[in-house]
């Protein structure tokens, strides 16, 4: 068994989400990493397509999650499983922002819609 304490954990900041890494291959060897993804009110991600599955949870606020079957809005204690491969883009509600847990194979790659590998985000490795 491995604890993760919380004095471990790192914090990633970007221009659009402010990402916690709990659990990952690099920060208690775990396979499946495991982080808090935090947006201020309205902010947004970038377009994207990782190439393994992910499991969103909002804890709170609320968020738009658009694919390319559409928009799927998700309020605190809703789930979302995005297949491998699958086209997203993350919305924070505009009034509330968004606090999310999100799970994933601790080697995910990020790809942009023109098909630029970003590789591993910092926050999964």
């Amino acid at each position: 068994m491995t604890v993760v304490r919380r004095a471990d954990q790192r914090v990633h900041e970007t221009p659009n989400a402010v990402m916690t890494t709990l659990a990952s291959p690099t920060l208690g060897g775990a396979a499946q990493s495991l982080w808090q993804v935090r947006m201020r009110a309205g902010q947004a991600g970038p377009d994207h397509v990782m190439d393994v599955e992910q499991v969103w949870t909002v804890v709170d606020g609320g968020m738009a999650l658009r694919t390319t079957g559409g928009e799927t809005v998700l309020t605190a204690g809703d789930t979302a499983v995005l297949p491998a491969g699958a086209a997203r883009r993350i919305v924070a509600d505009p009034e509330r922002g968004l606090s999310a847990l999100v799970t994933g194979a601790g080697a995910g790659r990020a790809l942009l819609p023109d098909g630029a590998d970003r590789g591993v985000p910092d926050w999964i490795r």
